[in-house]
């Protein structure tokens, strides 16, 4: 026997229905309007420090070489936000589609950097050196990517005039320290690149950052023992064992940062996929507004 459904219980499914994917589709904008909302605000520091930095006048060096990836940051953030907000908020179809395609490819650019952080940082480690504390580091041990981009000239004066503008050898002055007391320390590795001349040169100590060349000459072939100089300005900072500790900082922190990178993947997929659902009711939702079924 044929059960026919009466034009009323139809429509009243027709409208639970309706009301259920009106409630995810007010969900799902109203978490891609939250989200972008936020990474708004984030975007105006950023671009704001970048444009205080370019405008101030007088900067350093190394604030000019921060102020341009800072602003290039923040506007790029402040207009992906604003389509994904608009997008939401107003039920704009276009304006979701490019914040999806965007989103899309910063997925993409987010995980190959994050394979090629861990692949150019795999090699190369400081060495130990016999009776001292800290270790030593050496160009040649590292990446030939990594060893080319801080053997730049242009790059590495920028990064030179870094070192020199955040006094990174200022501790080591200050701390007035014997020679015994001095070789147990646990340098940084670019304190021990950058501020040290390397042990195989010979050197006599007078403090930390003031070493004396030995009468006799040098029995070492290290470049980096006639590089060497006592001006505070000068010091290892154009050595090759000042490069090495920059790489292995840059190492250290790439390391930490493809980490994060994974973490960060993780939550652009979530909003990846909360903005198609968005997306998708959008369309349905003005499809209906049309007058198709």
């Amino acid at each position: 026997m044929l059960t026919v459904t009466s034009p009323a219980v139809r429509r009243t499914r027709e409208e639970k229905r309706r009301e259920g994917e009106e409630r995810m589709f007010r969900l799902s904008n109203n978490l891609i309007g939250v989200l972008n909302f936020i990474t708004f605000l984030l975007s105006v520091p950023i671009l704001g420090g970048g444009i205080w930095l370019a405008t101030r006048g007088g900067g350093t060096d190394c604030e000019k070489f921060l102020q341009t990836p800072m602003i290039v940051l923040g506007a790029f953030l402040m207009a992906v936000s604003l389509a994904g907000l608009v997008g939401a908020c107003c039920r704009n179809s276009l304006l979701l589609w490019i914040y999806l395609f965007v989103m899309f490819v910063l997925i993409i650019l987010l995980f190959f950097f994050t394979v090629f952080a861990f692949v150019v940082t795999n090699k190369g480690a400081g060495q130990v050196v016999s009776g001292r504390g800290y270790k030593e580091y050496h160009l040649g041990d590292y990446s030939h990517w990594l060893q080319k981009r801080v053997e730049n000239t242009k790059n590495w004066a920028k990064i030179r005039s870094c070192l020199s503008d955040a006094k990174v050898c200022g501790s080591l002055q200050e701390a007035n320290q014997s020679f015994s007391q001095f070789i147990q320390d646990n340098l940084s590795p670019i304190q021990s690149g950058c501020c040290t001349p390397p042990a195989e040169c010979g050197f006599e100590y007078e403090n930390a950052t003031v070493w004396n060349k030995p009468a006799a000459g040098f029995t070492s072939n290290n470049t980096d023992c006639q590089t060497w100089g006592n001006d505070q300005s000068t010091l290892c900072y154009d050595c090759g064992s000042c490069k090495a500790g920059v790489i292995a900082n840059i190492k250290d922190k790439w390391k930490k940062i493809a980490i994060l990178n994974i973490i960060f993947l993780v939550f652009l997929v979530i909003v990846y996929s909360i903005g198609c659902c968005a997306f998708r009711n959008n369309r349905r939702d003005n499809a209906w507004k049309g007058g198709y079924p």
